[in-house]
């Protein structure tokens, strides 16, 4: 049964990671227009400048969300420590905690994906960043907190006993992973086709994430 469910979580990650894709392509050819820094190209012109004009432009935001952007890198290393632990205790790669060694494949996986991105620029901010043209798909920040706070529910969920610290762990994560995405593109630093592209990728390598800890873990 959890291996039927495993595959069918699987399938729809890689539904998700090929809608990605088919974003990331229809943001290359729909309604491109020179609207960008320099005159580069934009993907859906029209509505994201229409956005960006609505929401203007609030550094004071984009400084707050780039600091609380280390968030999820801490949670990396507290379960990189783990681990680590973990191995020097039991001396023994194969004896770490399976799910741990997963969740360490999978930060790695979203790591490459964050500087496969910063080095294509599939399309560039709204505006400069301290006189610099950035690459800005897809949001960096958005997916860096939807990859690795989901992480912290799961794990928490699977060691944690108490279930007044799941609760309020699983708030506090969700309400945090809202706050950075919201504000991310109110903040006026992204393209709205950005936080988009953000969501979709970082869905889908989470639920592949999901999957194989599922087809790979008994109860």
């Amino acid at each position: 049964m959890m291996k039927k469910s495993g595959k069918q979580v699987l399938l729809f990650g890689g539904i998700l990671i090929v809608a990605f894709t088919v974003w990331t392509a229809l943001i290359q050819m729909v309604d491109v227009q020179p609207l960008g820094q320099n005159g580069t190209n934009i993907g859906f012109a029209t509505f994201n400048c229409w956005f960006h004009r609505l929401a203007g432009v609030n550094m004071t935001i984009y400084t707050i969300t780039d600091w609380m952007g280390l968030i999820p890198l801490v949670v990396c290393l507290i379960f990189a420590g783990i681990g680590v632990v973990q191995l020097i205790k039991r001396r023994s790669l194969f004896k770490v905690d399976p799910d741990i060694i997963i969740l360490g494949v999978y930060y790695v996986v979203v790591i490459l994906a964050y500087l496969i991105f910063e080095m294509i620029s599939i399309n560039y901010r709204p505006i400069l960043i301290n006189g610099v043209m950035e690459a800005s798909y897809p949001s960096s920040t958005t997916l860096l907190v939807l990859c690795v706070m989901p992480t912290l529910i799961e794990q928490i969920q699977r060691r944690l006993s108490s279930i007044a610290m799941k609760r309020i762990v699983t708030i506090l994560a969700i309400a945090f992973s809202a706050f950075m995405v919201i504000s991310r593109l109110i903040s006026g630093v992204h393209w709205v086709t950005d936080i988009v592209g953000g969501v979709l990728l970082s869905a889908g390598l989470f639920t592949v994430y999901k999957a194989v800890v599922m087809l790979s873990i008994k109860k």
